[in-house]
């Protein structure tokens, strides 16, 4: 499990990609670079960092399920993930 500040600075992070979102689009399409330099460092979408949904986890982790390799597999041998079985050949 990650630290709980960890997983909040990342939820910060994602607000203010939300927040900025317009008004960063809005300045590279007008070529305004040193107004992007004005904005906060993390309102860049590359700062945020996908983490596992259930543990916090940053590193192994599937976009489609948002977990982490080792709870997806937890979750798919218990069967909690539809469609999602081991295969065997």
């Amino acid at each position: 499990m990650a630290k709980k500040s960890i997983i909040a600075r990342n939820e910060k992070r994602k607000r203010l990609v939300e927040k900025f979102a317009a008004k960063r689009a809005e300045l590279k399409s007008l070529g305004d670079f040193e107004g992007l330099q004005k904005l906060p460092r993390n309102s860049a979408p590359t700062r945020v960092r996908s983490r596992c949904s259930l543990t916090g986890r940053g590193r192994g982790v599937y976009r489609k399920f948002a977990l982490c390799r080792n709870m997806f597999r937890q979750l798919a041998l218990e069967g909690k993930i539809p469609g999602i079985r081991k295969s065997s050949w």
